[in-house]
Protein backbone atom coordinates (compact mmCIF):
# COMPACT_ATOMS: atom_id res chain seq x y z
CA UNK A 1 0.00 0.00 0.00
CA UNK A 2 1.59 3.49 -1.34
CA UNK A 3 1.50 6.27 1.00
CA UNK A 4 0.00 9.29 -0.13
CA UNK A 5 1.87 12.10 -1.39
CA UNK A 6 1.86 15.09 1.26
CA UNK A 7 2.59 18.65 0.32
CA UNK A 8 5.04 20.82 1.89
CA UNK A 9 4.51 24.25 4.08
CA UNK A 10 5.09 26.40 0.85
CA UNK A 11 2.91 24.66 -0.93
CA UNK A 12 0.22 24.61 1.49
CA UNK A 13 0.06 28.37 1.80
CA UNK A 14 0.03 29.01 -1.73
CA UNK A 15 -3.23 26.84 -2.04
CA UNK A 16 -4.71 27.58 1.34
CA UNK A 17 -7.11 30.87 0.35
CA UNK A 18 -6.51 34.40 2.09
CA UNK A 19 -7.63 34.31 5.80
CA UNK A 20 -10.15 37.21 6.15
CA UNK A 21 -12.72 36.18 2.96
CA UNK A 22 -11.91 34.99 -0.11
CA UNK A 23 -9.46 36.98 -2.87
CA UNK A 24 -10.97 39.95 -4.63
CA UNK A 25 -9.43 40.95 -8.79
CA UNK A 26 -8.08 43.63 -8.51
CA UNK A 27 -8.96 46.32 -11.06
CA UNK A 28 -6.92 46.63 -14.83
CA UNK A 29 -4.79 49.29 -14.27
CA UNK A 30 -5.45 49.72 -10.13
CA UNK A 31 -4.53 52.97 -8.98
CA UNK A 32 -2.69 54.36 -11.90
CA UNK A 33 -5.90 54.40 -14.06
CA UNK A 34 -7.98 56.01 -11.57
CA UNK A 35 -5.63 58.73 -11.59
CA UNK A 36 -5.24 59.13 -15.20
CA UNK A 37 -9.50 58.62 -15.77
CA UNK A 38 -10.02 61.38 -13.03
CA UNK A 39 -7.41 63.80 -14.82
CA UNK A 40 -8.97 63.32 -17.77
CA UNK A 41 -12.30 64.24 -16.41
CA UNK A 42 -11.02 66.97 -15.04
CA UNK A 43 -9.60 68.18 -18.07
CA UNK A 44 -12.80 67.61 -19.93
CA UNK A 45 -14.73 69.54 -17.76
CA UNK A 46 -12.43 72.73 -17.74
CA UNK A 47 -14.26 74.23 -21.41
CA UNK A 48 -17.75 73.43 -19.91
CA UNK A 49 -16.60 75.40 -16.60
CA UNK A 50 -15.43 78.46 -18.62
CA UNK A 51 -18.23 78.06 -20.72
CA UNK A 52 -20.67 78.44 -17.68
CA UNK A 53 -18.50 81.17 -15.86
CA UNK A 54 -18.28 83.13 -19.10
CA UNK A 55 -21.97 83.77 -19.26
CA UNK A 56 -22.60 85.02 -16.28
CA UNK A 57 -20.33 87.68 -16.82
CA UNK A 58 -20.65 90.99 -18.98
CA UNK A 59 -19.30 91.22 -22.41
CA UNK A 60 -17.22 94.06 -21.64
CA UNK A 61 -15.83 92.00 -18.72
CA UNK A 62 -14.82 89.37 -21.20
CA UNK A 63 -13.15 91.64 -23.67
CA UNK A 64 -11.00 93.27 -20.73
CA UNK A 65 -10.30 89.67 -18.80
CA UNK A 66 -11.21 86.60 -20.64
CA UNK A 67 -10.49 84.07 -17.99
CA UNK A 68 -11.38 86.50 -15.35
CA UNK A 69 -13.79 85.34 -12.48
CA UNK A 70 -17.38 85.58 -12.94
CA UNK A 71 -18.10 88.36 -10.51
CA UNK A 72 -20.23 90.44 -9.97
CA UNK A 73 -22.65 87.73 -11.31
CA UNK A 74 -24.89 89.09 -14.13
CA UNK A 75 -27.48 87.28 -15.94
CA UNK A 76 -27.93 89.68 -18.27
CA UNK A 77 -26.61 87.51 -21.08
CA UNK A 78 -29.10 85.18 -20.35
CA UNK A 79 -32.40 87.63 -20.51
CA UNK A 80 -31.03 88.88 -23.64
CA UNK A 81 -30.39 85.42 -25.45
CA UNK A 82 -33.80 83.79 -24.18
CA UNK A 83 -36.16 87.20 -25.35
CA UNK A 84 -34.02 89.04 -27.46
CA UNK A 85 -32.34 86.10 -28.97
CA UNK A 86 -35.40 84.26 -29.54
CA UNK A 87 -33.94 80.75 -27.93
CA UNK A 88 -37.46 80.22 -25.95
CA UNK A 89 -38.76 79.33 -29.32
CA UNK A 90 -36.00 77.60 -30.24
CA UNK A 91 -35.54 75.48 -27.11
CA UNK A 92 -39.68 74.46 -27.28
CA UNK A 93 -38.94 73.49 -30.96
CA UNK A 94 -36.05 71.54 -29.77
CA UNK A 95 -37.90 69.69 -27.39
CA UNK A 96 -40.97 69.15 -29.10
CA UNK A 97 -39.18 67.42 -32.05
CA UNK A 98 -36.52 65.47 -30.17
CA UNK A 99 -39.25 63.92 -27.31
CA UNK A 100 -42.14 63.12 -30.19
CA UNK A 101 -39.33 61.20 -32.39
CA UNK A 102 -37.53 59.63 -28.82
CA UNK A 103 -41.19 59.03 -28.23
CA UNK A 104 -42.12 57.62 -31.29
CA UNK A 105 -39.58 55.25 -32.04
CA UNK A 106 -39.27 53.46 -28.59
CA UNK A 107 -42.94 52.79 -28.66
CA UNK A 108 -42.66 50.93 -32.06
CA UNK A 109 -39.45 49.86 -31.67
CA UNK A 110 -40.45 48.02 -28.42
CA UNK A 111 -43.62 46.01 -29.98
CA UNK A 112 -41.12 45.12 -32.90
CA UNK A 113 -38.10 44.10 -30.90
CA UNK A 114 -40.77 42.05 -28.65
CA UNK A 115 -42.26 39.99 -32.04
CA UNK A 116 -39.02 39.71 -33.34
CA UNK A 117 -37.48 38.27 -29.91
CA UNK A 118 -40.32 35.78 -29.42
CA UNK A 119 -41.52 34.24 -32.98
CA UNK A 120 -39.14 32.24 -34.45
CA UNK A 121 -39.64 31.90 -38.14
CA UNK A 122 -37.41 32.32 -41.16
CA UNK A 123 -40.17 35.52 -42.02
CA UNK A 124 -39.34 37.23 -38.97
CA UNK A 125 -35.46 36.82 -39.39
CA UNK A 126 -35.64 38.61 -42.66
CA UNK A 127 -37.60 41.32 -41.34
CA UNK A 128 -35.24 41.55 -38.32
CA UNK A 129 -32.23 41.72 -41.22
CA UNK A 130 -34.27 44.61 -42.77
CA UNK A 131 -34.74 46.40 -40.05
CA UNK A 132 -30.78 46.18 -39.12
CA UNK A 133 -29.86 47.11 -42.56
CA UNK A 134 -30.42 50.30 -41.48
CA UNK A 135 -27.86 50.68 -39.27
CA UNK A 136 -25.31 50.01 -42.03
CA UNK A 137 -25.93 53.48 -43.74
CA UNK A 138 -26.24 56.87 -41.91
CA UNK A 139 -29.20 59.05 -41.80
CA UNK A 140 -27.29 62.42 -43.71
CA UNK A 141 -26.85 60.18 -46.88
CA UNK A 142 -30.15 60.11 -47.45
CA UNK A 143 -30.71 63.95 -47.45
CA UNK A 144 -31.74 64.67 -51.21
CA UNK A 145 -34.57 61.78 -50.81
CA UNK A 146 -35.86 62.49 -47.85
CA UNK A 147 -35.90 66.74 -49.00
CA UNK A 148 -38.18 64.92 -52.15
CA UNK A 149 -40.27 63.20 -50.00
CA UNK A 150 -40.69 66.11 -47.99
CA UNK A 151 -41.49 67.67 -50.44
CA UNK A 152 -44.57 65.51 -52.14
CA UNK A 153 -46.01 65.43 -48.76
CA UNK A 154 -46.37 69.13 -47.84
CA UNK A 155 -44.13 68.18 -44.75
CA UNK A 156 -40.97 71.31 -45.77
CA UNK A 157 -40.99 73.39 -42.96
CA UNK A 158 -42.87 70.93 -40.29
CA UNK A 159 -41.96 70.33 -36.80
CA UNK A 160 -44.23 67.08 -36.96
CA UNK A 161 -42.66 65.90 -40.31
CA UNK A 162 -39.02 66.39 -39.06
CA UNK A 163 -39.80 64.47 -35.29
CA UNK A 164 -41.57 61.44 -37.43
CA UNK A 165 -38.06 61.13 -39.64
CA UNK A 166 -35.72 61.12 -37.09
CA UNK A 167 -38.56 58.21 -35.30
CA UNK A 168 -37.80 56.55 -38.32
CA UNK A 169 -34.68 56.92 -38.52
CA UNK A 170 -34.10 55.68 -34.98
CA UNK A 171 -36.19 52.35 -35.53
CA UNK A 172 -33.03 50.26 -37.05
CA UNK A 173 -30.79 50.94 -33.73
CA UNK A 174 -33.65 50.53 -31.05
CA UNK A 175 -34.69 47.19 -32.94
CA UNK A 176 -31.25 45.73 -32.38
CA UNK A 177 -30.60 46.97 -28.91
CA UNK A 178 -33.95 46.11 -27.37
CA UNK A 179 -34.28 42.68 -28.75
CA UNK A 180 -31.27 41.06 -26.99
CA UNK A 181 -32.53 42.08 -24.29
CA UNK A 182 -36.49 40.34 -25.24
CA UNK A 183 -34.09 37.81 -25.91
CA UNK A 184 -32.56 37.09 -22.80
CA UNK A 185 -35.90 36.71 -20.75
CA UNK A 186 -37.29 33.18 -19.74
CA UNK A 187 -40.27 32.41 -21.58
CA UNK A 188 -41.63 30.57 -18.63
CA UNK A 189 -42.75 34.46 -17.42
CA UNK A 190 -45.19 34.48 -20.29
CA UNK A 191 -46.74 31.34 -19.14
CA UNK A 192 -47.14 32.00 -15.98
CA UNK A 193 -48.63 35.30 -16.52
CA UNK A 194 -51.05 33.13 -19.86
CA UNK A 195 -52.03 30.82 -16.44
CA UNK A 196 -53.12 33.25 -14.71
CA UNK A 197 -55.13 34.71 -17.12
CA UNK A 198 -53.04 37.87 -18.71
CA UNK A 199 -53.67 38.40 -22.68
CA UNK A 200 -50.66 38.72 -24.64
CA UNK A 201 -50.93 42.51 -24.84
CA UNK A 202 -51.31 42.55 -21.03
CA UNK A 203 -48.05 40.46 -20.26
CA UNK A 204 -46.35 42.45 -22.99
CA UNK A 205 -46.83 45.86 -21.41
CA UNK A 206 -47.08 44.61 -17.70
CA UNK A 207 -44.77 42.35 -16.99
CA UNK A 208 -41.86 42.52 -20.20
CA UNK A 209 -41.39 46.14 -20.65
CA UNK A 210 -40.89 46.77 -17.35
CA UNK A 211 -37.97 43.72 -17.17
CA UNK A 212 -36.63 46.04 -20.31
CA UNK A 213 -36.74 49.34 -18.55
CA UNK A 214 -32.85 49.63 -18.48
CA UNK A 215 -32.54 49.03 -22.44
CA UNK A 216 -35.54 51.52 -22.95
CA UNK A 217 -33.47 54.37 -21.15
CA UNK A 218 -30.27 53.33 -22.91
CA UNK A 219 -32.17 53.66 -26.33
CA UNK A 220 -33.66 56.91 -25.56
CA UNK A 221 -30.98 58.93 -24.03
CA UNK A 222 -28.73 57.47 -27.25
CA UNK A 223 -31.40 58.68 -29.50
CA UNK A 224 -31.62 61.71 -27.72
CA UNK A 225 -28.46 63.24 -27.72
CA UNK A 226 -28.00 63.02 -31.35
CA UNK A 227 -31.22 64.78 -32.35
CA UNK A 228 -31.18 67.22 -30.18
CA UNK A 229 -27.77 68.23 -31.60
CA UNK A 230 -28.61 67.52 -35.27
CA UNK A 231 -28.30 70.55 -37.25
CA UNK A 232 -28.20 69.10 -41.19
CA UNK A 233 -32.10 68.11 -41.17
CA UNK A 234 -33.51 71.43 -39.34
CA UNK A 235 -31.31 73.63 -41.56
CA UNK A 236 -32.20 71.72 -44.82
CA UNK A 237 -36.41 71.09 -43.93
CA UNK A 238 -37.32 74.17 -41.62
CA UNK A 239 -37.82 77.62 -43.42
CA UNK A 240 -39.75 80.04 -40.72
CA UNK A 241 -37.27 81.23 -38.00
CA UNK A 242 -39.93 80.72 -35.47
CA UNK A 243 -39.51 76.67 -36.29
CA UNK A 244 -35.76 76.47 -36.09
CA UNK A 245 -34.40 74.00 -33.31
CA UNK A 246 -31.65 74.90 -31.23
CA UNK A 247 -28.13 73.93 -33.06
CA UNK A 248 -30.00 76.12 -36.22
CA UNK A 249 -30.93 79.18 -33.60
CA UNK A 250 -28.07 79.22 -32.16
CA UNK A 251 -26.00 79.89 -35.65
CA UNK A 252 -28.51 82.38 -36.39
CA UNK A 253 -27.95 84.01 -33.12
CA UNK A 254 -24.04 83.75 -33.34
CA UNK A 255 -24.10 85.58 -36.63
CA UNK A 256 -26.01 88.49 -35.35
CA UNK A 257 -24.36 88.66 -32.43
CA UNK A 258 -20.51 87.54 -33.43
CA UNK A 259 -19.17 89.99 -31.08
CA UNK A 260 -21.59 89.71 -28.09
CA UNK A 261 -19.53 87.06 -26.46
CA UNK A 262 -21.53 87.02 -22.73
CA UNK A 263 -24.77 86.19 -24.88
CA UNK A 264 -23.26 84.06 -26.94
CA UNK A 265 -22.02 81.65 -24.40
CA UNK A 266 -25.20 81.95 -22.61
CA UNK A 267 -26.91 80.62 -26.10
CA UNK A 268 -24.15 77.78 -25.86
CA UNK A 269 -25.28 76.71 -21.87
CA UNK A 270 -29.35 76.63 -22.51
CA UNK A 271 -28.70 74.24 -25.52
CA UNK A 272 -26.24 72.10 -23.32
CA UNK A 273 -27.74 72.35 -20.03
CA UNK A 274 -30.81 69.35 -20.79
CA UNK A 275 -28.15 66.70 -22.44
CA UNK A 276 -25.96 67.35 -18.79
CA UNK A 277 -29.54 67.29 -16.51
CA UNK A 278 -30.61 63.74 -18.76
CA UNK A 279 -27.56 61.63 -17.96
CA UNK A 280 -27.38 62.70 -14.42
CA UNK A 281 -31.18 61.86 -13.98
CA UNK A 282 -30.59 58.38 -16.03
CA UNK A 283 -26.95 57.36 -15.63
CA UNK A 284 -28.05 54.36 -13.30
CA UNK A 285 -30.09 52.96 -16.31
CA UNK A 286 -27.75 54.10 -18.99
CA UNK A 287 -24.93 51.50 -16.92
CA UNK A 288 -27.76 48.91 -16.26
CA UNK A 289 -28.36 48.69 -19.83
CA UNK A 290 -25.09 48.79 -21.29
CA UNK A 291 -23.96 45.68 -18.64
CA UNK A 292 -27.10 43.87 -18.63
CA UNK A 293 -26.21 40.27 -19.90
CA UNK A 294 -22.33 40.58 -19.47
CA UNK A 295 -22.24 38.17 -16.02
CA UNK A 296 -24.29 35.30 -14.98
Amino acid sequence: MTALPTTTAREQRVLEPPRGGSARAKPVGGVTASIALWLYAAFALIPLLLMVASSFRTNADLITDPLGAPWPVSTTSYREAWTTGNFATYFWNSLLVTVGAVVVSTVVSTMAAYALARVRSRWFAGIESVFLSGLMLPIHLAILPIFFLFDSLGLIDSRLGLALMYGAAGVPFSIFVLTTFFRQLPEELEEAAALDGASAWQTFWRIMVPLVRPALATVAVFRFVPIWNDFLFPLVLLRREEKYTLPVGLTTFFGENATNFSAVFAGLVITTVPLVVLFLLATKQIVAGLTAGMSK
